[in-house]
């Protein structure tokens, strides 16, 4: 196996309009020679301009993010040679999930060797750091984030509220409870789960006698059957719901309350939901999660009564449920990496070449489904499981067709063409946002059809056969790229039977075919809002897309609209393309005045897979904007345009632009069926990862989407309305900090969510440091070591003494777990 250091740096994003220079550093550090005829293989989501690679390499897009890199000379790379290659990219680089990962090296005799991510050298020049001219966004900086956190002030514990998220009414006396392992609970057999639940959170206290603890069913003066009163008394608690899931609304209520030693305060508390969707979905495609990585992040949202999760299950990049009656979906595509035989998808967003062990590999089997469906329905959660078609579909398209092939050569043609994706003369030329050339089902086929019908019965089935209701099928339809279908002999043959002139009209058919599948089943249809919106169509002659009548412009560019003849129950919408900027920001609202039920999914703020701060080291895309927590928190689901922010290059949107945004109609109004926040998995190659990018976002999230309207929308003063909501989300940064992500670190949740770094400003020998969640402790050094638990704390100013040349500052949790360190050089400017 070769052996390979390769270091990376962004040189410049200002050499072009959209454009940056970039070096890949690559040395032979083996003590033999690589043969000629080597190629190096890597992911980008920057494309490479072919062009503008160094003279004597050249860099070829094969599909996808997957780029290969060789030499043009037939030398052979000989021990400790380096070799330095340069190049122009799409777009920009300004972290380091821009920079390329997974790298694997294919020697001229087939053996492979995978050599991982590059050391990616610092991004510290301002071209470097801004992505091009326009970009307005300053750098999320030490002193960027004291300035930004300046504003928040730590509160007295007892002022921030105890319960998360915040209910309709709580009232607490000067009382105390005590609850214990064999406190007596009282439910009747309807409720035989949520004592069950409530039993093994008590079994952490001490074994003596307790307060009396009852459950039950019944009507509570608040709307909704989530609905709940928990009354607490010295020496009793009782928990009515206005039904199971309420009683169990009750239970997570009545966990926050609870001390470590299970002392609580006596009091009330009236509560119900504000929305009744409250949502995660997890992509679980790009990269697999396995089932302990779920039930972990099922267990914290029901801490904070969310109850919705969304799987993401299938993709261009992994099929992840098994379906017996198709097992090349997962034979296939349920692996990534480079195999001898081909059976497996190729490496994307960094996985590798190997294909055990990789993070693009796996998938769940009936077992592991069963166990996540019963987990989730214990906790009152709703799993959506989510099959993406006809695009982002390539995973299926390519298992379909290797099955095929397999059932063709054994003379089983009928068989062969039964669960066909794809129509093998398509000539159709088009490229996804991913960059991937073949990922559309052809979906003139009636085996699409079939394939759908047969994925649908077999999921079916396993909910029933653990004992959960499935009520809606989430089938994607997002980003089908432009020029699909318009090569295909079988798609046009359809169209011209059905006098069809745009693949719009044979795209909004497949959904009606989809949604009549569903609704065989006893199932509701649910979509991205794509599948819901008729766009300017482009034409079986393979003309450019068309201006149709049932689009209008914004800003010159053509926005499409909602489909009139798919609305009312059993469609229901997830709106989720709306940056600020693009023209798309009130999609969700055209929606739902339409008709249609909608479940607001908005990027610019509900999409965790996007980084939290323009920040270098900061995992995640930014196409949207940076999300951090606070943008979950302050987004105002029925009048956005009160939370309005600036564009994702920091600039402000045009009054005139906001003006001419859709309001919500009284009947939009209740078509909001709620909240969902999205993690998207191509940067989540890990647990840690994942629960990284979810939490404390998702805090924020049950914050709003439960929360009885903090009323900022009805203040009309832009000053007044401002300083309320930084009011409210002082208190809440507060809340984070000294109660919730405490309580996260307990065991045997212990939750790996994200610690914000500090904000530091330096006054000559001055240091002082702040955080976003107060409540946080900041440690220090002036060693040069790196600070711990244990380093004395930053609750002042530090005076740094003389001799001192270094100080690292990090924020730490109750486990001892810390942020990313700021390091101070104290020579620098001295």
């Amino acid at each position: 196996m070769a052996a390979v250091g390769i270091t990376w740096e962004c040189l410049s994003n200002l050499v072009g309009e959209e454009a940056f220079s970039a070096r890949l550093s690559i040395r032979n550090l083996s003590d033999k020679p690589v043969a000629a005829g080597w190629a190096l293989y890597f992911n980008t989501c920057r494309r490479v301009l072919a062009d503008t690679v160094d003279a004597g390499y050249r860099i070829d897009h094969l599909n996808g993010d997957l780029f290969r890199l060789r030499a043009r000379t037939g030398a052979d790379w000989l021990p400790g040679q380096a070799l330095e290659i340069g190049y122009v990219a799409q777009f920009w680089a300004i972290s380091v999930t821009d920079a390329p990962l997974g790298f694997y090296l294919i020697e001229a005799d087939g053996e492979v060797s995978d050599l991982g991510d590059p050391e990616i050298l610092p991004f510290a020049r301002p071209e470097q750091l801004h992505r091009n001219a326009r970009d307005l966004l300053p750098p999320a900086d030490a002193e960027r984030r004291y300035r930004e956190n300046a504003s928040l002030r730590l509160l007295p514990r007892d002022d921030i509220g105890r319960i998360t998220p915040r209910p309709r009414d709580a009232c607490f006396n000067g009382a105390r409870c005590m609850l214990a392992a064999g406190s007596e609970l009282a439910a009747g057999p309807a409720l035989a789960g949520e004592a069950s639940f409530l039993h093994g959170l008590l079994q952490g206290l001490y074994g003596g006698a307790g307060a009396r603890i009852e459950l039950a069913i019944g009507a509570v003066d608040a709307p909704g059957p989530e609905a709940y009163l928990l009354d607490i008394g010295p020496a009793s608690v009782r928990i009515c719901g206005a039904s199971a899931h309420g009683v169990f609304n009750g239970i997570q209520t009545l966990a926050q309350l609870m001390a470590p030693d299970g002392t609580l305060p006596s009091g009330r508390v009236l509560d119900a939901p504000r929305f009744a969707y409250r949502g995660m979905m997890l992509d679980v495609a790009r990269h697999f999660s396995s089932r302990e990585t779920v039930l972990r992040l099922l267990d914290c949202m029901a801490c904070y009564k969310l109850n919705k999760l969304h799987l993401h299950l299938t993709d261009d990049e992994g099929w992840r449920l098994q379906i017996d009656a198709l097992p090349e979906l997962t034979a296939i595509g349920s692996k990534r990496g480079v195999t001898k035989d081909g059976q497996s998808l190729p490496p994307s967003f960094g996985s590798g070449a190997d294909v055990v062990g990789s993070a693009g590999t796996g998938y769940y089997d009936a077992a592991d489904f069963i166990a996540i469906l019963r987990y989730a329905h214990a906790r009152h959660i709703e799993v959506v499981p989510e099959f993406n078609m006809p695009g982002h579909a390539r995973a299926a398209v390519l298992a379909m067709r290797a099955r095929h092939d397999r059932l063709r050569a054994q003379g089983d043609i009928e068989g062969a063409e039964r669960y066909l994706l794809s129509d093998p003369d398509d000539a159709s030329v088009y490229e996804s946002v991913q960059m991937w050339r073949d990922n559309v089902m052809c979906i003139a086929l009636p085996s699409v059809d079939r394939f759908f019908d047969t994925v649908v019965a077999h999921v079916a089935a396993l909910y029933r056969e653990a004992g959960v209701p499935l009520r809606a099928v989430h089938t994607g339809g997002d980003e089908v790229p432009l020029g699909a279908w318009l090569g295909s002999p079988i798609c046009r043959r359809l169209m011209q039977e059905r006098g069809w002139s745009e693949v719009s009209q044979l795209h909004a058919d497949f959904v009606e075919r989809c949604r009549a599948i569903l609704a065989r089943h006893g199932l509701a249809f649910a979509g991205w809002e794509e599948t819901a919106l008729k766009h300017g169509a482009a034409t079986a002659e393979g003309c450019a897309p068309a201006q149709h009548e049932n689009t209008q412009k914004v800003e010159g560019a053509p926005l499409p609209l909602p489909k009139r003849d798919f609305d009312g129950p059993g469609f229901q919408v997830y709106a989720w393309n709306n940056a600020w900027g693009s023209g798309k920001e009130d999609v969700a609202y055209r929606l739902a005045n339409a008709g249609y039920d909608v479940v607001l999914a908005n990027a610019a703020n509900l999409y965790f897979d996007l980084a939290y701060a323009k920040d270098p080291q900061e995992p995640g895309y930014y196409w949207a904007g940076f999300v951090e927590t606070r943008h979950a928190f302050v987004f105002c689901p029925l009048d956005m345009i009160a939370s309005a922010a600036s564009d994702p290059m920091g600039r402000d949107i045009p009054a005139e632009r906001l003006a001419a945004m859709a309001r919500l109609s009284s009947e939009g109004r209740a078509r909001i069926l709620g909240l969902q926040g999205q993690l998207w998995g191509e940067n989540a190659r890990s647990r840690a990862r994942v629960e990284y990018l979810a939490a404390p976002r998702m805090v924020a999230l049950a914050e709003r989407a439960w929360a009885p309207d903090p009323g900022w929308c009805a203040i009309e003063d832009p000053l007044e309305r401002a300083a309320a909501i930084e009011t409210d989300w002082n208190a809440f940064a507060n809340r984070l900090g000294q109660r919730e992500l405490p309580r996260l670190d307990r065991a045997p949740l212990a939750y790996g969510y994200r610690l914000p770094p500090p904000g530091v400003l330096r006054e000559g020998r001055t240091i002082h440091a702040n955080v976003a969640l107060p409540g946080l402790p900041l440690h220090y050094t002036l060693d040069g070591s790196a600070p711990t638990a244990a380093s004395p704390r930053h609750a002042g100013p530090v005076e740094a003494p003389a001799g001192a040349s270094t100080y690292k500052v990090a924020t730490f949790d109750t486990r001892g777990r810390s942020s990313r360190i700021v390091t101070l050089d104290l020579e620098q400017g001295s």
